[in-house]
Parts: C-alpha cells; sequence; structure tokens
C-alpha cells in the first residue's frame, strides 16, 4: 500500500469553531446520537482543559515516529495532531522535543493511541495530551506511513479535517460533513438541558419528571418505608 503525506486538508470555518467551543465532549456525544466517542482508554494528562479542532492525522507504523515529524510539518495553528499506529505500540512516540515543535506551530493539542513520555515536562508546557499510555521506551524514525489518510483512533475512524472536541471527558469525533446538523442538535440539547435544570431549581425529581416510575415498577422495584418494614417482608 503506498504511503503518503497529504498537506492541505479542508478545515472548519473560525465561526463554526467558536460555536463548538461553547459546547462540551458529552453534549455533543449524545446530541449525535451516542456517537463518535474515542474509547475510554485515552485519558488526559492534564485536568480542566478542552480543546477544539481540526484533525491532522498520523498513522505510524508501531514503535516508529518518522510519520509525526513529517506531520509537523504540514499542521497549521488551531489544529489537533491525531495519531495512531499500525500494529499495537504503547512506546513514547512523543516527547517534549516534538511537543515543543507542535507548539510553535500553533497545535492545540494530541489524541495519541499509543504512548507519550516526557510527561512532567509536558504538563510544565501546558500542552494537552490525551493518551492511552506512558513509557519511557523510545521509537525509531525509519519507517513510512501516512500523514492525512483515514485513520482509526481509540477505535473511531478519524478522516483529515473532521472536528476534534476533548475534555475532561474524553474525546469526540464530529464528521466534517456532520459539522453544522451537529452543532444544531447540540445546541437544541443545551435548551433541553436549561429546561431540565429549571425543573430541578423548582423541587421537582427526575423519576417524575422523566416519567420513571412505570419502569422503576415494570422492573419489580418495590418501595419499603423503612428498614423494618424491608425486613418484615423478608421474613414473611
Amino acid at each position: 500500500m503506498q504511503k503518503y503525506v497529504v498537506k492541505e486538508i479542508q478545515r472548519p470555518t473560525l465561526a463554526l469553531l467558536q460555536q463548538y467551543h461553547q459546547l462540551d465532549v458529552s453534549t455533543v456525544y449524545e446530541a449525535q446520537g451516542k456517537q463518535g466517542i474515542m474509547n475510554s482508554r485515552l485519558k488526559p494528562i492534564l485536568s480542566n482543559k478542552m480543546i477544539v479542532g481540526p484533525a491532522v492525522t498520523v498513522i505510524c507504523q508501531a514503535g516508529d515516529n518518522l510519520m509525526i515529524h513529517a506531520a509537523i510539518e504540514v499542521c497549521k495553528p488551531g489544529d489537533i495532531l491525531v495519531i495512531t499506529t499500525a500494529g499495537d505500540c504503547v512506546a513514547g512516540m512523543i516527547g517534549e522535543l516534538i511537543v515543543t515543535a507542535l507548539m510553535k506551530k500553533g497545535v492545540q493539542g494530541v489524541i495519541i493511541d499509543s504512548g507519550i513520555r516526557d510527561v512532567r515536562q509536558l504538563r510544565a508546557l501546558d500542552f494537552p495530551v490525551w493518551t492511552r499510555d506512558i513509557l519511557s521506551q523510545g521509537t525509531n524514525k525509519i519507517k513510512g506511513g501516512w500523514v492525512n489518510a483515514p485513520a482509526n483512533c481509540g477505535d473511531v475512524t478519524v478522516a483529515p479535517g473532521d472536528l476534534i472536541m476533548a475534555d475532561d471527558d474524553g474525546v469526540v469525533v464530529i464528521k466534517k460533513e456532520d459539522l453544522q446538523s451537529t452543532l444544531d442538535l447540540s445546541n437544541a440539547r443545551l435548551r433541553k438541558e436549561e429546561g431540565t435544570k429549571a425543573k430541578i431549581d423548582s423541587g421537582q425529581i427526575s423519576v417524575d419528571f422523566y416519567n420513571l416510575r412505570p419502569v422503576l415498577e415494570a422492573e419489580g422495584v418495590v418501595y419499603y418505608e423503612n428498614e423494618e418494614e424491608l425486613l418484615q417482608a423478608k421474613h414473611s
């Protein structure tokens, strides 16, 4: 299979990105039908961070970060680098030097379905990374791969230019062809949540305004007034 680098990709407009910055991962994930969430193995190294931007995708050979170096050249300010490997790998694919170069290019953060190292330095740089593993093991720079090809990261296929949103809840992918529809659905969900918050503020409880009592009854859940009544029921 031919290995390649695509230099230019289609990116979302600034206006669209600004609107997505008003949202969060959980809202977007729910709004787009519980789709696009990367698996729970990917964890942030920093708390209270959120990044939103277009994906520049990288597929490396396991244990080799040559294509990450190739990707640095094509990154633009605001991009998010999405890295995966052909073959399982938890070696430290990026560290302080690569991140310093990415910051120089204006990259917002990295999503990597592999390993990283120099974590203390990356935290000192205040650079957001969501990673599967942390390991000092180094890599080679001798094997070709792909930059801006469709990549499977965290069990989700990411196309170059897809929108990546990452926060403390995880990482979600919004397909570039669905950006406007997902934004509309997310905003509608926010409006619905405001209504729910108003109900809670007024003293209503969720088991009633979600009409959950019939569900509890259908599941055979029995209410007892106190522990004594429960004990009596058990011994009757």
